[in-house]
């Protein structure tokens, strides 16, 4: 469903897992322009929310602004736009296949999504839908390196409801 955060063989190596937002659906034209993600030519409606002082995958205390969008089926989830005049801010219309879905990350600016090389997400590669963050460690922390989890677990997202 539009909107779904799904959880993803990715298309090029079907061996690794993806997490994205599923935004098209097959038969619909996706396009950015502006920082405005577009489905059927129709812009989703974006307000600031807030913002975001980062402290992972960013300059550690680096404010960033948080947007809310609202999809036109009523879903509704916070984004992050950590720069204007990004790649993935003007994209090309994409018309998304039969059997295949578009996928974006919510953190817009530090996403690999079908804007980029993940491309179209194909039916059989969906395995199911997120709703809970069980385990987050920081960029730079491997899942084997126990000693440092401690100091790189990302506490504010553990056990979080996704939405």
């Amino acid at each position: 469903e539009r909107g779904d955060i799904a959880v993803f063989r990715f298309p090029p190596n079907p061996s690794i897992d993806y997490i994205k937002r599923i935004v098209g659906l097959p038969g619909d034209r996706i396009q950015v322009i502006g920082g405005v993600l577009q489905i059927n030519g129709q812009p989703v409606p974006k307000v600031q929310d807030g913002v975001f002082t980062s402290d992972y995958r960013m300059d550690p205390g680096t404010d960033v602004p948080v947007f809310r969008e609202t999809l036109d089926n009523g879903v509704s989830y916070d984004t992050l736009d950590q720069a204007q005049n990004t790649r993935g801010d003007d994209t090309r219309e994409f018309i998304v296949p039969e059997g295949h879905y578009f996928a974006m990350g919510d953190n817009r600016d530090n996403s690999l999504d079908s804007r980029f090389d993940v491309g179209f997400v194909p039916a059989e590669n969906l395995i199911g839908k997120a709703s809970l963050i069980f385990f987050s460690l920081g960029n730079d922390t491997s899942f084997r390196e126990v000693w440092k989890w401690p100091a790189n677990m990302r506490w504010d997202r553990l056990f979080k409801v996704v939405e």
